[in-house]
């Protein structure tokens, strides 16, 4: 009974979801002229009165140059900006539909450890999430598996394309590391400090039992590989197989800590383990331990921002803090969301941690080029540069401002509709019938 119930619940909101998650017309495409306005290459600086122009998938030029082609689309964004589209260095966007119907929710499996699933294969490309998300200039998001100590990899996508590999900027982007805490999960963790040791230490231990049962699978199959000749092949272990890339150096390994303490238990087992390129995230506690951070060399996706303090006593503003201290102190920084239908507010996030701290031009690249280079596909995106992937958008202002308004969004060169859920719903009730 309770099936017959549910089912067309389902179905009717999938229906409902689903229109609003289709763009109503087709991008534009070819090549595009950027004229006029103000340039933020992000790691070549700002150029004024510039030209940007769009071949294909990718930035052919940006300059000041005052002539080109006549086969160019030309845009006037006099009195605008022009900026690298965005990237959200960790989010569940294309991963979760709607939090209350389990069947939408694909971004966590069972068991402790799960590095073989791919969040890749869970995107959807229909998800209503992301057209609000590119239209606020968020061209690029991580998007990352959660249950487990090691959830799986997560994937790097571009927010237009109508399948997960049209979308893929890296189909296997990082594997990632949920660290055990030691300490209370909050005020209302009643286990005794006994209890949380044992619980830390226990999943501490099963953490470096598996580690090092792939190392040896790891060791084991490239032996075999060197001259398989009179050697019999190791068993087969999807498991242990997906972990090689992170041994291989493959793969970074993002690992999820928030607590002082437990940041400093990571930074020692990264220390032991120098064969794995380690990065930090969430890192809500990251500014006490800045120094120790910085000298380990580590980078750090910060986030979410907004966000309310670890612990009852601390001031209000740390978190807001938190990304300027560790980027004073040398590390290497990003910022995420871990959102999913708010992932539109990353700008907002970098925003906050530019008042309270963040240098302006830090705060951009903690959200541009910063992500890139952590996730090595600076290569590709992240800056406005001729020969990169044409991932940008115009804004008439700071796009780090709320009032700012979003004017073009190009993804891998198409120029995407402005058309979201939020302006269907707005020009339908501006629109609307008052009588």
């Amino acid at each position: 009974m309770l099936k017959n119930i549910i089912l067309p619940f389902i179905l009717i909101a999938s229906m409902h979801l689903s229109v609003y998650g289709q763009i109503t017309e087709k991008p534009g495409f070819g090549k595009f002229a950027l004229v006029g306005g103000t340039v933020h290459t992000i790691t070549n600086g700002t150029i004024e009165d510039g030209t940007v122009l769009i071949h294909g998938n990718v930035i052919e030029y940006a300059g000041q140059a005052t002539s080109f082609d006549p086969d160019y689309t030309v845009i006037d964004v006099s009195g605008r900006h022009v900026y690298p589209g965005f990237i959200d260095a960790g989010t569940r966007l294309g991963l979760i539909e709607i939090s209350a119907i389990p069947v939408t929710v694909d971004d966590a499996e069972l068991g402790n450890f799960n590095p073989h699933m791919k969040a890749f294969t869970a995107i959807n490309p229909a998800a209503v999430a992301i057209p609000v998300t590119r239209v606020s200039g968020v061209t690029t998001v991580l998007s990352y598996p959660t249950s487990g100590i090691i959830p799986g990899k997560s994937t790097l996508i571009n927010l237009y394309g109508y399948t997960p590999d049209s979308m893929a900027v890296v189909q296997d982007a990082a594997m990632h590391l949920n660290w055990p805490a030691d300490g209370r999960r909050g005020w209302w963790d009643s286990r005794s400090d006994e209890d949380i040791r044992r619980e830390y230490q226990r999943n501490l231990k099963q953490l470096n039992e598996y580690l090092e049962e792939a190392k040896t699978y790891h060791q084991m199959m490239e032996v075999y590989e060197a001259d398989p000749s009179g050697k019999m092949r190791p068993t087969r272990n999807a498991d242990m197989e997906a972990m090689r890339a992170v041994y291989r150096g493959d793969l970074p390994v993002i690992i999820s800590v928030d607590r002082e303490k437990d940041i400093l238990n990571a930074l020692e087992w990264i220390k032991s383990n120098t064969h794995i390129r380690a990065v930090l995230s969430s890192v809500a506690e990251g500014w006490r331990v800045a120094g120790q951070i910085a000298e380990a060399g580590v980078p750090v996706i910060v986030g979410p921002v907004l966000r309310t303090p670890a612990r009852g006593y601390d001031n209000y503003q740390r978190p807001y803090q938190n990304a300027g201290l560790l980027a004073s102190a040398g590390v290497l920084v990003a910022i995420q969301t871990s959102q999913t239908e708010n992932v539109r507010n990353l700008p907002y996030h970098a925003g906050y941690a530019a008042a309270y701290g963040l240098d302006r031009e830090e705060a951009l690249k903690a959200i541009t080029i910063n992500p890139a280079r952590i996730l090595g596909v600076d290569h590709a995106i992240g800056s406005i540069e001729a020969g990169k992937t044409a991932n940008l958008f115009v804004s008439d202002g700071d796009p780090l401002e709320t009032m700012t308004r979003i004017d073009h969004v190009f993804i891998r060169g198409f120029n995407i509709p402005m058309v979201s859920r939020h302006t269907l719903l707005y020009q339908e009730y501006i629109e609307r019938d008052v009588n």
